[in-house]
Order: structure tokens, then sequence, then C-alpha cells
């Protein structure tokens, strides 16, 4: 009779246990596999860094620090989602607004990511934003950047040289190719349904254990879907699966995951972005984009600039100046024995034998940049940034000193490192002021470290020289 009650007191405990189990095996997730991947860590984030150079110098980016910090602070709260299987502590994963109108986002390997403005217009809330960049998250931490070239047998230098973004876009097609075509000779890797079925699913989970609601990112496909012309699936969706399958597949997943009962949507934070991005001129498209920048690499090969032989014994600036003018605007003084190279917002100013397809290694670049920052100050970090991010040889030698420039402030400082194209250290001497309509004037000073003292008097002259009438 004891051992009788034992047994029913065994199994009730157990048939409980059942119960309260029961809600949790609920919650299974679909299984994830890591793809096949034949490169190392340190790949995806040499590719990324390599390339993140190249876009963040081309793409036109929002840079204004409280939408930056805000999108960091959300990238960050994904970032630690990710489920411990798929995180590598290695990768630098940050997070950058492009001024572009089109709904999109990409990221690189080892972690840069990229999130169109018209994404976050478009987004209803912080959850679908969100959303957005958990399935690039996804694409990142699954590695689906070197697994399709594994996939596809690509070699690593053959990826690397021929400008392959390996960060396939939300939305992929011909906005994907875009994307790709800002980058010298480059494209853009699409990648498979499989791994994009992945992302999403993984994405998912990522926004459920970050505190978001999943089915946001269901929605944004119907958001998708809503904004474009007639309500009818774009073109360039045809190469990733249908917005309705990802929106069917994403909610479905939403119901095997363990959901927060009061998810973050709508936060004060995202209001201010949307309401700030609004505030700014309206985006160019990222067609629109690639055709500028395609026009304005047309016109600097054109100018000569790129034919030039670089050359070991360079001539030192000549004592006597001629006056360059870009219209009523700006007036400079220049060496008289050195050439000029225009493009769309800047002017390259060398001697014979110091310019050629990569550029200039002795003389001065004078231009404008258009800038979203509030502060002279951070807009000249923003240049200085962007021009570190573009010349990776080079490193910030000095801090930011107070100088004057046609009698408004000014600031200048010095970056440094080995030139790859002749050997030598180069310093970079920059100095830069605000216009009347917010952008920013620079002008950047090239010169080999053992010609510094020839060079520096002519940067000098030419910074006393200038003239602005705006």
């Amino acid at each position: 009779m004891h051992r009788i009650h034992s047994i029913r007191t065994v199994s009730s405990a157990f048939f409980i246990w059942v119960l309260l189990a029961a809600p949790f095996a609920a919650f299974a997730q679909t299984e994830i596999r890591m793809p096949k991947n034949k490169y190392q860590i340190q790949d995806d984030i040499k590719i990324g860094n390599e390339y993140s150079a190249k876009v963040e110098n081309e793409f036109p980016l929002i840079e204004q620090r409280t939408s930056a910090d805000y999108l960091a602070d959300v990238g960050n709260r994904l970032v630690s989602a990710i489920p411990r299987e798929f995180q590598h502590p290695e990768f630098q994963y940050r997070f950058k607004i492009v001024n572009a109108s089109d709904i999109n986002a990409f990221a690189l390997p080892g972690g840069p990511m990229y999130v169109n403005r018209g994404m976050i217009q478009a987004a209803k809330n912080e959850g679908e934003m969100a959303g957005v960049m958990a399935h690039e998250i996804s694409h990142v931490a699954l590695r689906h950047g070197t697994a399709q070239a594994t996939k596809q047998s690509n070699p690593l230098n053959q990826i690397l040289g021929i400008g392959a973004i390996l960060g396939g876009a939300i939305l992929g097609g011909q906005t994907g190719a875009q994307l790709g075509a800002m980058v010298a000779a480059g494209f853009f890797l699409k990648y498979s349904r499989e791994y994009e079925n992945q992302a999403d699913i993984l994405g998912a989970r990522i926004l459920a254990d970050a505190g978001y609601d999943p089915r946001d990112l269901a929605n944004m496909f119907k958001t998708i879907n809503a904004q474009s012309e007639g309500g009818r699936q774009p073109e360039w969706l045809s190469s990733h699966p249908n917005p309705e399958s990802r929106y069917e597949t994403i909610n479905r997943e939403s119901n095997l995951l363990r959901v927060s009962n009061n998810p973050i949507k709508y936060t004060r934070d995202f209001g201010r972005t949307k309401e700030y991005l609004q505030s700014l001129p309206p985006a160019q498209t990222m067609a629109e984009i690639q055709k500028n920048t395609s026009q304005e690499g047309n016109q600097g090969a054109g100018n000569g600039m790129a034919n030039g032989t670089y050359k070991n014994t360079v001539p030192y600036p000549s004592n006597r100046t001629r006056v360059y003018r870009a219209g009523n605007t700006i007036s400079i003084s220049v060496p008289e024995n050195w050439d000029q190279f225009e493009t769309q917002n800047e002017v390259w100013f060398a001697p014979d034998g110091a310019y050629g397809d990569q550029g200039i290694t002795h003389g001065a670049i004078a231009g404008i940049k258009t800038t979203s920052q509030r502060t002279l100050e951070a807009a000249t970090e923003e240049y200085v940034r962007s021009l570190l991010q573009a010349n990776t040889y080079l490193q910030q030698a000095t801090g930011y000193s107070r100088t004057t420039i046609d009698g408004r402030t000014a600031y200048a400082v010095k970056l440094s490192g080995r030139s790859p194209i002749t050997g030598d250290i180069e310093n970079v001497l920059i100095y830069a002021t605000g216009l009347r309509n917010g952008n920013l004037f620079y002008i950047a000073g090239v010169a080999p470290e053992g010609q510094s003292y020839n060079y520096s008097r002519a940067f000098n002259n030419m910074v006393r020289s200038v003239q602005l009438n705006d």
C-alpha cells in the first residue's frame, strides 16, 4: 500500500513537470546551423575593415551625434542578444546611417552595418527598424559573406581584389547592384534564399531576446510593399524570398519564441531621430548617388590626374604663385609649378611626378564637404574621420589646434603614415573652416616627412591666401 502511494506520487510529480515544461518546449526555435566556411574569422574582419573605409568614402553618411549614438545603442542591444553559439568576440559591430532614400540596409563581414535613412523613415516604430538591423546582424554572425564565397569556391585574394562587398542588403536585385557599384570595380554579392531565410529566423530570435516583438520584422515587409508603387512587389525583390513568404515565416517563428508581454515599440529616441531626419533636405536614391559618384569619378579620370606617372624626384613648390578661383566664392594662391585637377567638390594641386591613379604624393587638396554637424569642430572631426577611413595607412598625429582662414575661426590637425605609393612617411596637414551655408571648407596639404620644411611653407602661404566670398 505504501509503495503504490509512492508510485502515484512520483507519477503525479512527473505529470506536473510535463505541464510546466510544455510551454518551454513550445519555445523551441527552428534549428539554424552555421554554414560551411573555409575562411578564418580574421578574413571576415579584414574584408569588413577594407571595404567599410571605401563605403564610407563614397556613401553620404549622416553623422549627427544624437542620431548616430541612438542607432549604435539599438545595434549594441541587438548584438548582446546574439545566441552564444553564433557570437564572435573578435567582430567589431558598428552602425552608420546612409543619407539615401531607399528602404534598405546592408552589413559587411566582421560587423560594419549601414542603415539607409529611408529605412528609418519608413519604419513605423523602433521594432521595425531593429528588425532590419537584426536581420543584417544575423548575416554577419552566421558569416554568410565568406560562407557564400566558400560555396562559390572564390579565393579570398580574388574577393579582395575585385572589391566585392560581401554584405547582402535586406533587399536585393537592382538595389543591391547599385550598392555594389559604389565601390570601384565592385559588385554586391547576393545571398542565397537559404541564407536570407536563416537571417530572418535568427533575426527573429535576436529581436525577441533583445526585448522586441519579432512580428515587427515581419511587418517591415508589409511596410515595404505598401510603399511600393501600386502596392505591388518591386522587381528588385525577385532575387530575395518573396516578402509575403518572409512575413509568414517570421510570424510563424514568432510563435515559437518567448516574446515580451511589453515589447519595445515606439520610443522617444526613435521619434526624435525620425524628426531630425525629416528636417534634412530630401535624400537622393542609391541610383542617383551612384550616378553622381560615377560622374565625379569619370571627371577625375578624364582630367588627366590618373594618367600621371609617379617619379622619385619631384620639384619643390615654386616661389611664384598663380590664383585659382572657384567661381566668385573661393580664391587661393598656389605654386605656379603645380598642375590642377578638378572634380565635382574638390580641386587637387600637385607638381609633375607627384600624381597618378592612386592620388597625390606631394601637393594639396581644397574642397567643400556637406555636413549636418552643428559645430565647426564636429564637422572637422567628421571630415578627418572620413580621410582616415579612406586612407587606412594614416593616423592622427596631433590634436586639433585653433587657427584662422580669411579671418574665420578654423581648426588644424596633422595626420601621418607610411605612404603605400612612395614607401616614405607622409604628412597630411589639414585646415578647415565653416561656410555661411553650414558646409565645411578644407585644405589638405600632402608631402613626405623629409620634405616637410619646403612644403609647409607653401601650405601656409595657401591658407593665408584664401579668400571666401560666400
